[in-house]
């Protein structure tokens, strides 16, 4: 065998090996990942399962607050007239 043909079969071992090095350290950080990922799911469904009461009293909060933006409005309403003769 020539120089040539074995130092292409080196050359040609050396980027199998380092392509199997990259390969197998892209499997080691998917795995990490993996791990992390399943951690932020399981604290994202612990996060909601807390959260799932509060839609309820949310709802009522906002009914509220419904009722006195419509007081503020019908009393914004009943000042403005007033206003208007104060001014003349």
């Amino acid at each position: 065998m020539s120089a040539a043909a074995i130092a292409a079969l080196v050359v040609t071992g050396v980027l199998i090996a380092a392509l199997a090095f990259y390969l197998l350290w892209v499997v080691v950080i998917l795995r990490r990942l993996t791990d992390s990922l399943g951690k932020v799911v399981f604290g994202v469904a612990a996060i909601a399962h807390r959260v799932q009461p509060v839609e309820s009293i949310v709802g009522e909060i906002n009914g509220d607050l419904t009722d006195v933006a419509d007081a503020l409005e019908a009393l914004v309403a009943d000042l403005d007239p007033r206003r208007a003769s104060r001014a003349s």
